[in-house]
């Protein structure tokens, strides 16, 4: 799968020896290429076992390779453009209710689950065959090149890429031992031969291909263990409560395949107190400038109190899950009284914000322990809207001007008769459900609303009872999040940027140095290099390794002619 798979060699040439390999001998096997990536072998046969090698062949090639990972990266756009089912089950039906056209379709190619899918899943383990097909020759064929030892010199050096020769007055054989010498230096691997020295340099290059295929695989490995060991849950919590990991203590929980909810870490923690910072003044005006939880929690059922502060992007890492601070809102402290005066309910209601400024809305429910002014047992509801920092009577709607609680207010709309719990269907927390239930009337026959601020009591038509806003609390929500194979997918994306820019940066390339004794009994010296592909660093290398070698061998005179031959 290598870029350099196919470039070009030197052409081969006849050698005076026939124990000589030709130049293209030479240039060969400069990558570790498998012999499948090369021209198409013969004609396997007919028959199951003679398709099976084409069809082996064809899927460990590199051009499979790159259309499956093309088609991996297009199939991960509906995932991104689709809601998906583990991720947010409510924006999934909030979806299906607007297209509802394509439900049907998208039901049927698991468009809601699409990295669950069969089609996506067929795609990854494909690409997972094709790439360990891919790797596992190819390392064969470099431990092989490894354990080589780099050929002999072509008859022709002169014809190689990079050349140059000189003539010395050093014998052959103190020549060819400084080449030794300095071409070990250098770190190349070196050979000698029969009237030359060989060398070979540049193995990181491969093995930079090699490692950028393995951390492939071992991403798509981290990918799949974190999807099928992965758990991800939400708890809102107010100030003062506490969370214990346990699935029953989740308001959502997702889990991969194959993780067991016997297997949640067990650890709590409590939060104390919620910090929030604003930008007071000026155009960013209401722009959070800080948020932080402080809390404190317990590593194991038996573990020691400690303190921690978890803020954005800076998580809660305790026994291998880690704690995420998401949002924040206010809960105001509502009690509710009956007729008779006894407490029927008192608690902090978390209220859902719905702008920057907090703005928020939520709904409170009486569900046990009421009865009304003739005795009978009832349900009592409030649809709620509170603004932290209310603008003043008469100065517009229940909107928030500030995201903290300078001026909060609370309006109530008050409604009697049955919540419909006792049905058994879900419902929202945020929301009453008021299809079984009546609002309360003024005199006037006008329904039944009014704001309050902290401490004020409003008191239910008919001696219905009292409703008092008491205070306002804070509340924070909390993702918990395990993530097995994050660590491992992040040190494969490092080893394969490394193996790439050893692959792209490192040239395989072979040194031959031959030196040879002359008619006239002068040394002929001749270096020569070629490389796996066309670059200007060979010739600049093999110049200075020349330099280098013509310092140890320095060129003899020129011949001064006779006197007799000048005249």
């Amino acid at each position: 799968m290598s870029t350099t798979d196919k470039a070009p060699e030197a052409a081969p040439q006849q050698s005076e020896d026939p124990a000589e390999p030709a130049l293209g001998a030479a240039g060969a096997q400069l990558s570790t290429a498998p012999l499948e990536d090369g021209p198409e072998p013969a004609a396997v046969g007919i028959g199951v076992i003679g398709w099976a090698r084409w069809f082996w062949r064809q899927l460990t090639s590199m051009r499979v390779a790159l259309i499956l990972l093309f088609m991996l990266s297009l199939g991960a756009i509906p995932g991104s453009l689709i809601p998906q089912t583990d991720v947010d089950a409510m924006k999934v039906a909030q979806w299906q209710r607007a297209h509802e056209f394509w439900v049907p379709v998208a039901e049927k190619l698991q468009l809601f689950d699409v990295y669950t899918s069969f089609w996506f899943s067929a795609i990854y383990l494909l690409l997972f065959v094709s790439l360990i097909g891919c790797i596992l020759p190819r390392t064969w064929q470099f431990v092989g090149q490894l354990r080589g030892r780099p050929p002999v010199a072509p008859r022709r050096l002169d014809r190689l890429p990079a050349h140059t020769t000189w003539r010395t007055e050093k014998s052959p054989d103190e020549v060819l031992a400084h080449a030794g010498t300095l071409l070990g230096r250098r770190r190349f691997r070196t050979r000698a031969g029969t009237g030359h020295v060989a060398a070979e340099k540049g193995y990181l290059r491969e093995a930079g291909n090699l490692i950028f295929h393995v951390t492939l695989i071992v991403m798509l490995v981290a990918f799949a263990w974190g999807k099928l060991y992965k758990y991800e849950g939400g708890k809102l919590v107010l100030r003062g409560s506490g969370f214990s990991n346990t699935l029953t203590q989740y308001d959502d929980f997702k889990r991969g395949s194959f993780f067991d909810p016997d297997d949640l870490p067990p650890f709590s923690f409590t939060l104390d107190r919620f910090d929030a910072t604003y930008q007071k003044t000026g155009p960013q005006k209401g722009t959070p400038r800080d948020f932080k939880a402080h809390i404190t929690y317990y590593d194991g059922p038996h573990g020691a109190p400690r303190k921690a502060d978890i803020e954005v992007n800076k998580p809660l890492d305790v026994d291998g899950s880690k704690v995420y601070l998401l949002g924040h809102g206010y809960a105001p402290v509502i009690s509710v009284t009956d007729p008779t005066g006894k407490v029927v309910f008192r608690d902090a209601v978390p209220m859902l914000p719905q702008d920057a400024n907090l703005t928020s809305a939520g709904a409170i429910k009486v569900t046990d322990g009421y009865r009304n002014a003739k005795g009978e047992k009832e349900q009592l509801g409030f649809s709620a809207q509170f603004v932290p920092t209310f603008a003043g009577k008469g100065k517009g709607t229940m909107l928030s001007q500030f995201p903290a609680a300078d001026f909060p207010v609370i309006a109530l709309n008050a409604f009697h008769g049955s919540l419909g719990v006792d049905s058994g269907l879900l419902q929202n927390v945020y929301q009453l459900d008021t299809t079984k239930m009546q609002q309360f009337k003024k005199d006037n026959g006008d329904p039944f609303a009014q704001m309050l601020l902290p401490g004020e009591t409003m008191t239910l038509p008919g001696g219905a009872g009292t409703v008092k806003f008491e205070s306002v609390e804070r509340w924070a929500t909390f993702s918990v999040t395990h993530q097995p194979g994050s660590g491992l997918a992040l040190a494969g994306a490092i080893a394969a940027i490394a193996g790439l820019a050893g692959s792209l940066f490192i040239q395989r390339r072979r040194i031959w140095v031959r030196a040879v004794a002359g008619e006239d009994g002068v040394t002929v010296v001749e270096m020569a290099g070629l490389g796996r592909s066309e670059s200007a660093r060979l010739p600049q290398e093999l110049a200075d390794l020349a330099g280098a070698l013509h310092e140890q061998a320095p060129s003899a005179p020129a011949p001064v002619e006779e006197e007799g031959e000048r005249g």
